[in-house]
């Protein structure tokens, strides 16, 4: 491709709404172009970065024995209503209606369809195992799209299904598509972990993400350090600790901590360390239920584990109203002395002693706080965030934290969707047996994004080659002298006869303004063509992701240039 004939638009100045490093370089190196609010223009440029992902996806799924369909964006409202996902889903869902007032919804994803299409055409279970899958357009309508490709309300997924006689081959489809998600996102050159995470408004029992990893990333996650365990920070386990409790050593005393509320202010004015605290947070279920959770003073509220818990689908901080109604007291004072309500605590709790907190008074604490004694827990679990430093909880390792981009993920349905919607066949005895499900899916413009987040530098995007737009990038320096241009040219035909992806730069713009643009694009190895250089008969070769350069034989250059293409996909 010749980058005068390219529809390549870059541009100088960061955009003033583009927050992160792959928005503003995607917008800036000509991928994307806004439409409206979460919602973008795939440039050529940018769209051959997606079809590289989408290929290696479609190779990796073939692998796993997936066949490929394709499902229609506008669903009937009907088979949502089966699944009872039609209110449930929230507002992300956009609804509308058609001339004839029939409800129908932009799919932001497609369980429902899919075990549509089963129910109607699978009827025996010689027909399984099946996967079914497709890289399709989806909508979420997002409070706050933001982030370019990160979180738009249009977007481009690969989403799998999976349906199985029985829940042992559901794992069997489980394991063969976390392994395909393995190699897909290495294939990608992507650093990533695969984690335990929650299954969300999906449904199922269990479910894996794929994280790149990324200081951008807006996921919390965690992982040994000695074996493989890896888990979002809301799904991450820990389990209690085998120390018990020290003897009490000081009496329980009551201490006045005028206009001090938060953990920060408490500490500082009694001069403790926020370990030695333990705070009360008391908190209201969607149920109606109010009950007290005890988390040292350090540590965060994990509401979902908290939910599970409880049985709850909601959970949420008291208002003012019922804190002081609860514990006599405004927010800030709250403590477990004395306190009428369901007690539960942290595991971490359970080790602690001679502790202070709340006395459920304005302006006052307890100091010298110990279990047992003056505080009696109905319940302890794990109830907290899992951090840096945490155990692991499958081995004596350590847990390190890190930032991560969701870019997949998998789940383990069972029959949620298929006993809904009667998706059944008929087994060797002639019964009908609902079928179990699992879905995966993929983000394909998440996935370039996350990419981008990952390999980039203050210069540009420096892209991994097996998703880069083109492989080499070809800069002719001073195209207007004929021998400069006539040996680039031949560069330019004898690598695409290799078959390497090129992209001849052949502007008449100065040496500088190319080289810049050639630094934002990120193409993977970059050919100088220039007067100095041949009259020795040699081309400068540079790499983008690490800068080093070196001489190539002119004869040489699109040999020895297609074999390192070879090797870095191999």
């Amino acid at each position: 491709m010749r980058y005068s004939r390219y529809l390549l638009a870059t541009l100088k100045e960061t955009p003033a709404d583009a927050e992160i490093a792959s928005h503003q370089l995607m917008l800036r190196a000509g991928m994307i172009r806004k439409v409206a609010a979460g919602i973008y223009n795939y440039l050529p440029f940018g769209l051959r970065a997606i079809r590289k992902v989408e290929q290696i996806v479609r190779e990796e799924m073939e692998r796993a024995g997936a066949l490929e369909l394709l499902m229609p964006m506008v669903v009937p409202s009907e088979l949502w209503q089966e699944s009872g996902r039609w209110e449930q889903y929230g507002r992300e869902l956009l609804r509308l209606q058609d001339r004839k007032e029939t409800g129908f919804c932009l799919g932001p994803t497609h369980e429902e369809v899919v075990t549509d299409v089963v129910r109607n055409t699978v009827r025996s279970y010689r027909q399984l195992p099946l996967n079914l899958y497709q890289i399709q357009t989806k909508f979420r309508d997002e409070i706050r799209p933001r982030f370019g490709l990160m979180r738009g309300r249009e977007f481009i997924m690969k989403d799998a299904y999976s349906f199985d006689l029985d829940e042992a081959g559901a794992d069997v489809a489980y394991e063969k598509m976390f392994q395909a998600y393995r190699r897909i996102f290495e294939r990608c050159g992507l650093k990533f972990r695969a984690v335990e995470a929650d299954t969300g408004n999906i449904g199922g029992s269990s479910s894996h993400e794929f994280m790149v990893l990324a200081e951008s990333g807006e996921d919390a996650i965690v992982s040994c350090d000695r074996c493989a365990y890896a888990a979002n920070v809301e799904k991450a386990e820990l389990l209690p600790g085998s120390i018990k409790p020290a003897e009490p050593a000081e009496e329980l005393r009551q201490v006045a901590t005028p206009g001090r509320r938060t953990v920060e202010e408490v500490t500082g004015f009694l001069g403790i360390a926020p370990q030695q605290l333990v705070k009360t947070l008391i908190l209201q279920t969607d149920t109606g239920e109010i009950a007290a959770v005890l988390l040292r003073g350090d540590r965060e509220l994990n509401e979902i584990k908290l939910c599970r818990l409880l049985g709850c689908a909601e959970v949420t901080l008291a208002d003012e109203e019922v804190v002081r109604r609860k514990t006599g007291a405004p927010s800030g004072f709250a403590g477990p002395v004395g306190l009428n309500l369901r007690l539960l605590a942290d595991y971490e709790v359970a080790g602690m002693a001679d502790f202070v907190t709340g006395a459920n008074v304005e302006d006052s604490h307890y100091l010298g706080v110990n279990l047992q004694r003056d505080v009696l827990v109905e319940t302890f679990a794990d109830l907290r965030v899992a951090g840096a430093g945490d155990p692991c909880p499958r081995c004596d390792g350590r847990l390190e934290s890190w930032r991560g981009i969701e870019v997949g993920h998998v789940f383990k349905l069972g029959t949620k969707y298929s006993e809904a919607l009667g998706a059944t066949v008929l087994d060797d005895q002639g019964r009908e047996r609902i079928l179990f499900m699992g879905c995966y899916g993929i983000g394909i413009g998440r996935t370039v994004a996350s990419a981008i987040e990952q390999n980039h530098d203050e210069n540009g995007i420096v892209f991994p080659l097996p998703i880069a737009p083109f492989q080499v990038l070809i800069t002719v320096v001073n195209p207007k002298e004929e021998d400069v241009m006539r040996a680039a040219e031949v560069l330019y035909g004898e690598l695409q006869a290799l078959g390497v992806e090129v992209l001849l730069d052949d502007r008449d713009e100065r040496p500088g303004s190319k080289f810049k643009d050639a630094d934002l694009l990120g193409i993977p190895l970059r050919l100088t063509v220039g007067s100095r250089g041949l009259k020795e008969q040699a081309v400068e070769l540079q790499k983008r992701s690490n800068g080093d350069r070196s001489l190539l034989p002119l004869a040489e250059a699109a040999s020895q240039l297609a074999g390192i293409v070879r090797q870095a996909l191999s």
